[in-house]
């Protein structure tokens, strides 16, 4: 039988209640994933599941690098090339 919630409670009692629910949420989830991790172990193409999961990874870094690095993308810098030459062509038309 459960117990009727109860108002109020101390500051204390609420830090250790919520505590041990985030304690209860995390162990299972590793319990979970645990449990999902001996499945994959268990399959006859664990090495090609590692292979795909690391080139995923990979892949996953290099854009998440070149979204933050401070270079600017290829064909930004080729747009500017083409404004700076058209400018600096329309400046010497001899019209002067």
């Amino acid at each position: 039988m459960t117990q009727p919630s109860r108002q109020g409670g101390g500051l204390d009692e609420q830090a250790v209640l919520l505590v041990a629910g985030l304690a209860d949420l995390a162990f299972s989830t590793i319990g979970s994933a645990t449990s999902a991790l001996k499945g994959l172990v268990r399959r006859s193409d664990a090495a090609d599941l590692a292979r795909d999961a690391e080139q995923d990874l990979m892949a996953r870094g290099r854009l998440t690098l070149d979204r933050y690095s401070a270079q600017p993308a290829h064909l930004e810098v080729l747009a500017q090339h083409v404004v700076t030459r058209s400018a600096a062509s329309a400046g010497t038309d001899g019209d002067d």
